[in-house]
């Protein structure tokens, strides 16, 4: 797979996986990878899976502000990761000022970066350079999140990385074999196909129907908050008509990591 450095910025959908994603030697070279594709983002906004809330909420954006260790039962150490970035103030007024007068938005200013959002950006960008402000998922209505998605995405021109955090399909309940490695359960092999084959025709309707069309559900998921960031990236396509590219592809723990880009 061959990616070329673009110049503007993408909208991201990526699988974020646990705390041990850290110390995945081949998931972390395909998320540094992909961020070295990527032109350096003035500031990013993510919506993790891990951030259910309504209405619309911001994080925090001072530096400093401790991240969530929304985990448990991983070795100690995962517990004293820290990700100190810059202040994201400038990019949470921008925030406000593409919202439509009729959505409701608060920003909680206590509220760090949880896991979805820190993991995967600590091996992207490292050197925590760059401000990030997360936002909630206010809802898990595919339509509402596509166009809270068209909301942001002309954020993009102001050198904004926009990413939706969470894992394709994310069965926990009904993994029995817990190596990085397992063989993806049937379910989760044929939800990821599904998906991919609908992305790749641009099939948002499609992809907006999952709970009735999908197979694989609700094994896939029994709950939908790892797949609802999809659809704000996806809405925050330049042009909706273009298939997404599959920039990650395989499986981790059995759970389809694919992680797609927008243009």
């Amino acid at each position: 797979m061959s990616l070329e450095i673009s110049t503007k910025m993408p909208a991201l959908y990526i699988g974020h996986g646990a705390p041990l994603l850290l110390d995945d030697p081949v998931w972390c070279g395909q998320l540094a990878d992909l961020a070295a594709t990527i032109a350096q983002p003035k500031a990013i906004l993510i919506v993790s899976a891990h951030w259910e809330a309504a209405p619309l909420m911001l994080g925090a954006t001072d530096t400093g502000t401790p991240l969530i260790y929304d985990f448990g039962g991983f070795d100690p150490k995962y517990y004293n990761i820290t990700y100190t970035t810059p202040d994201s103030q400038n990019l949470a007024t921008k925030v406000h000022a593409v919202m439509s007068d009729t959505q409701s938005i608060t920003d909680n200013k206590r509220r760090g970066l949880d896991h979805g959002a820190y993991v995967p950006l600590m091996v992207m960008y490292p050197d925590a350079d760059i401000p990030v402000l997360q936002m909630s998922i206010p809802s898990h209505n595919p339509e509402e999140l596509f166009t809270l998605g068209q909301r942001l995405a002309p954020l993009r021109d102001e050198g904004v990385l926009i990413v939706g955090s969470g894992f394709l399909t994310h069965g926990l309940p009904y993994l029995r074999d817990f190596r990085i490695e397992a063989q993806a359960p049937g379910w989760s092999v044929d939800f990821n196909l599904w998906a991919q084959e609908a992305m790749a025709r641009a099939d948002i309707d499609t992809l907006m129907n999952y709970r009735e069309l999908a197979p694989g559900m609700p094994y896939a998921h029994p709950t939908v908050e790892h797949l609802s960031p999809l659809f704000v990236t996806l809405g925050a396509s330049s042009d909706v008509n273009v298939p997404a590219d599959v920039v990650i592809d395989g499986y981790w723990m059995g759970l389809a990591k694919t992680s797609i880009q927008v243009a």
